[in-house]
This record gives C-alpha cells, structure tokens and sequence, in this order.
C-alpha cells in the first residue's frame, strides 16, 4: 500500500530544498500531494505522513522516516505547540489543502462567503462588515467596510476593486503565504467586494519578487472562471519600487504612469483608479471577508481581538529568532508572548536587545516594553505601530545607531520625490545621525562610518543635534504626503529614545538636549 506524503510548494519550502525531498520520497515508491505551507518555517521542508510530521527533512532521511525510525519527526502537526496555541480564522486551510485544487477549497468552506453574499445582497454585506469591525491589515487600520461604503455610495459608470499584493517590509511574508497556499480565498474576498460596491473589474497589484504567487494567482483565477462571474479579475506586475505599497503610487503604477504619491483629496474612494471609486485592500484585508460573509457580522470575528481591534492578526515572526514563521492570534496578545514565548527568543541564546514591528519604518520596541498588548491603539499610544503585522527580532549584538541611520538612508532610497519632506528630510537626517556618532565617538567615527559625508567627520554638540534630529522628524511626520516619510521617524526616533548609548550619548545629555 502506497504511503501519502504532503509536502508544502510554498516558496520557503522550495527554498529549504523541498522538491528535493518530494522526489526522494517518489523514488521510494510513496504519493506526493504539495500542499500549502503551515508556516512553522524553522522546520522547513516539513514532511507530513497521516497527520504526523518531520522537520527539517533531508533527501538522505526518507528510508529512516519510512522505517519509522526517525529522530526528526515531531508528532502530530495539528497538536504542536506553535499550531495548537493559534487561533487560524484566515489560514485555517494552512498545510492542510493544496493550493490549485477547487474541490479542496470547497470542501473546507470556499465559496460559502461569496454565495452568502450574493444572497444577502450589497446593502446587507456592507453592514456585516462594517459590524465585524474588520480593519485594514496593509498598515494604517482604517475600518474596511466604511471604505467599501464609500465606494458603494459614489455615482459612477465604472467602479474598481484593486488588491495591493505589494508586500514589501522587512520580516513580512503573509500576503505570499497566503497567495500561494490560498489563492481562491483571495479570490473570493475580491469579488465578495465588488458585489458590495458594484465593481465590475478587479486587479491585483503583485510585486516581481513574488514568480510563484504571480503563477499560483494566474492559475486560480482562470480556474474559478464562472464563479465569480461577471467580476473579472488581472494579476498586474510591479517593478520592485517600495513606494508603489502606498496605495496612490500603486493607483499611477497601475495606470502605466511613475509610481508616485499622490495628493489626498481626492480620496481613491472616490477618485481613484483611472479616476473612478475604487476599493484598494491589502491581501489579508480581502482575504478575512470570506470568513466574515460565511458566518456574519456577528460571528467568531466580531468577538476575537479587543477594543477596536476586533478579529485575528497573522503575526509574521522573523529575524534573529528561534521559531519563525505565521502565527495567527487574536489581537491583545503581549508582544512579549509573541517573542519570548511562541517565538522561543533569540535564536543565537543572546539577550534580545530591540524588536521591531511594522516593517522597516516602524518603532524599534526595548524589552521593557514588551507588556504592550498587540493591537493597532495600544502600539499608537506607544508611539508604534502594527502595520503589516511583521515581528523582527534583534539580539544584543545590534548596533541601533547603525539600525537608525538605515532607515533614513532606506527612505532616501525608496523615496518617490513628490514631496519635499521626504525627498531632503531623509538625506538630512542621515547627515544629522552622523554628526551626532561623530561628536560622540571622535575616535572611531571615521573607521565606523566609512561612507560618512566629509562634512559629517567634524564633531558638532550632540546634544544640539539631537534637537535638531527631533525637530526633522516632526517635520517628516507632519508633512510628509505619504507615510514613507511620514513613518521614518518611528524607527529613528525610538532607537534614540532607548538606545542612546549607541549613539554615543549618556542618558543623562539625551534627557537635557
């Protein structure tokens, strides 16, 4: 008798060496099925055998596994530790179907939410999500259903539904996991809101980093076919530029124009795509509205997570850390349990010595603040943010002057160069952080910062430049068009605040400056 073995194609798993395996276990007579990821990926390529499972699996360890004789395996999946403690509402299918296979996703509940929909009609569908309490998961958490109302209500001969795929921070991989391993959810999700709106075309905005999402989502499309019909949906390419996440310059780009913010108002609400009303949602936005739809308003979303911040959050848990990958919870959770606890700390041993959360311009987070409760007003009182939900662990060999100075050099980078606080505030800033190392440290700064500018080597006050460092970024915050400048400050600021010894600065001339 044949012995079934699953094995994810998720890109990670690819990456690990997981075709590899799949053909080893071929070879000695077994059934392949490549499923979707379940997201613990410091055990990638995992192999699954009736519902028990084997971490890190090398082609040389199939006949050991086989015989039934291996160190690697781990027991059942469903009940470790890292799976078992999740509360999976939009990764329920994870590691459990395969990504292409229609009559898997029906059979776990696909399409129950877009047939509700459909019988409910789009008044009702617009109440029950704004009743869920759903919230945007690409970074600012603006409530989706008012969103989608407002697109509903605005006169128009054409309306859009854009997904903005564009998943470009720093320890985020979601959107790709859920793409990958999930595509007829996201599919779903879209056309759950052009029914609400009346849109009649649907785009997906990707970038090219993502070849095996691009071919997943391509695939899935032209096999839901009639099913979302008359929507239509096209899976769009981007060209790598981190600004095209904010969702105006992701409008121009798609548009064929430069990818560059525009001026708000107009909402894209109201005027956006090719200057019609149009829905721009993150992928895990869209993809949580099918579970919302399949049980209501008032179902198991409406009452998970706290205050404001109603449903689960897909943690995504990286860097320097023990146990990476996916872990979908309810909001409140403490950042503290998040890293210490589900993540396993540091995967060097050492001490963590900062976090940081929402992607390269969110806050650098000190231990001690690690009783911050996940959830989007908790982290905006604490001067953070949640973002995408993207966890990157730090151990105490990191240098958080280093650390800030990149985020001024990234914004420069990635800058699109409308608006003046972005454009001339981040090469300031990078100026400004060099002359604050230089004055505190004289001695190395040279050695240190061998890219610093020849102005920057003559030490200045540090003391009066931290002022000056502070009043930047208020002005980068205030007055910059979009948040890549607006959020630089979050990771510069934070990393002073907490670290000044980095920067060469006592606590005590930080405090007095």
């Amino acid at each position: 008798m044949s012995v079934t073995v699953r094995i994810s194609d998720d890109a990670l798993a690819l990456a690990c060496g997981a075709d590899a395996v799949a053909e080893a276990f071929r070879k000695a007579g077994c059934a392949v099925e490549r499923t979707s990821s379940w997201g613990m990926h410091w055990l990638e390529p995992l192999v699954e055998i009736n519902g028990d499972g084997f971490g890190l699996v090398m082609p040389g360890d199939v006949p050991a596994i086989l015989a039934g004789a291996s160190p690697k395996a781990i027991g059942p999946i469903a009940r470790h530790p890292f799976i078992a403690g999740q509360q999976r509402l939009t990764f329920a299918r994870a590691g459990k179907t395969r990504p292409l296979d229609l009559a898997d996703y029906a059979n776990t509940g696909g399409w129950a939410g877009l047939d509700r929909a459909r019988r409910i009609g789009p008044e009702q569908v617009l109440a029950e999500v704004i009743q869920s309490g759903l919230r945007g998961r690409g970074g600012a958490g603006f409530p989706a259903g008012i969103k989608w109302q407002t697109v509903a209500r605005a006169e128009a001969d054409c309306k859009y539904v854009v997904c903005n795929a564009d998943e470009g921070d720093s320890g985020t991989f979601a959107d790709r996991m859920l793409m990958e391993g999930d595509p007829f959810q996201l599919v779903e999700g879209m056309a759950i809101a052009a029914h609400a709106v009346g849109a009649g075309q649907g785009y997906i905005y990707i970038r090219s980093e993502y070849p095996h999402a691009i071919a997943k989502l391509e695939q899935a499309i032209a096999l839901a076919g009639e099913r979302i019909a008359p929507f239509r949906i096209e899976v769009r390419v981007g060209a790598g530029a981190y600004v095209c996440g904010e969702e105006t310059s992701l409008l121009n780009s798609l548009e064929g124009k430069r990818g560059e913010v525009r001026a708000k108002p107009p909402l894209p609400a109201l005027e956006g795509l090719f200057g019609k009303p149009t829905v721009v949602n993150n992928v895990l936005t869209l993809a949580a509205v099918p579970h919302i739809l399949a049980e209501g308003g008032a179902g198991q979303y409406e009452r998970l997570g706290t205050g404001r911040s109603k449903g689960t959050m897909p943690v995504q848990i990286a860097g320097n850390v023990k146990h990476g990958g996916l872990y979908e919870t309810a909001f409140g959770v403490t950042l503290g349990e998040l890293v210490n606890e589900i993540g396993g700390g540091t995967a060097s041993g050492r001490p963590v010595k900062a976090v940081q959360v929402g992607g390269p311009l969110g806050a650098y987070i000190h231990p001690d603040q690690f009783d911050l409760p996940f959830d989007y007003e908790a982290f905006a009182a604490a001067d953070a943010l949640v973002g995408h939900g993207g966890i990157v662990v730090f151990d105490d060999t990191v240098d958080m002057a280093a650390m800030a100075r990149f985020a001024m050099v990234f914004c420069a980078a990635e800058s699109c160069g409308k608006c003046t606080p972005c454009r001339i505030g981040s090469v300031r800033g990078v100026e400004i952080i060099e002359r604050i190392l230089a004055g505190g440290r004289v001695a190395d700064s040279v050695e240190r910062l061998p890219q610093m500018h020849n102005a920057a080597k003559t030490p200045r006050d540090a003391g009066g430049q931290v002022a000056l460092l502070e009043d930047l970024c208020d002005v980068m915050k205030s007055a910059s068009l979009c948040a890549l400048g607006g959020f630089t400050p979050y990771p510069v600021m934070s990393a002073l605040k907490h670290w000044p010894e980095d920067f060469g600065i006592r606590a005590s001339e930080k405090a007095s400056a």
